[in-house]
């Protein structure tokens, strides 16, 4: 049964940091890229930031670039989200997704997190 849990969402004030953990299994975890999304009320869902199966590649939304970290740890089968500097608009549901690509594509996905940045 494959599983993707997000943990470590919350309230935090402008400017504060949080660190979003996704617990994978179920999947051969280190074969697949994985990827954090966001949807704030009304909007679509955005992708925040990718990594690469091996780690060894990541990339950023524009306004994330230089404020969020994606890293994971393929021993431990879970990918993090290391959010700093926040602001209000970061406010939003943050999903935590796999993906393979091959002949066809696989996509999981986790439950979300809630993330509110407020004073």
């Amino acid at each position: 049964q494959v599983q993707l849990v997000e943990s470590g969402g919350g309230l935090v004030q402008p400017g504060g940091s949080l660190r979003l953990s996704c617990a994978a299994s179920g999947f051969t975890f280190s074969r697949f890229a994985m990827n954090w999304y966001r949807q704030a009320p009304g909007k679509e869902r955005e992708l925040v930031a990718s990594i690469t199966s091996a780690g060894d590649s990541t990339n950023y939304a524009d306004s994330m670039k230089g404020r969020f970290t994606i890293s994971r740890d393929n021993a431990k089968s879970t990918v993090y989200l290391q959010m700093n500097s926040l602001k209000p608009e970061d406010t939003a549901v943050y999903y935590c997704n796999a993906r393979w690509v091959g002949m066809f594509q696989i996509n999981y996905w986790g439950q979300g997190t809630q993330v509110t940045v407020s004073s």
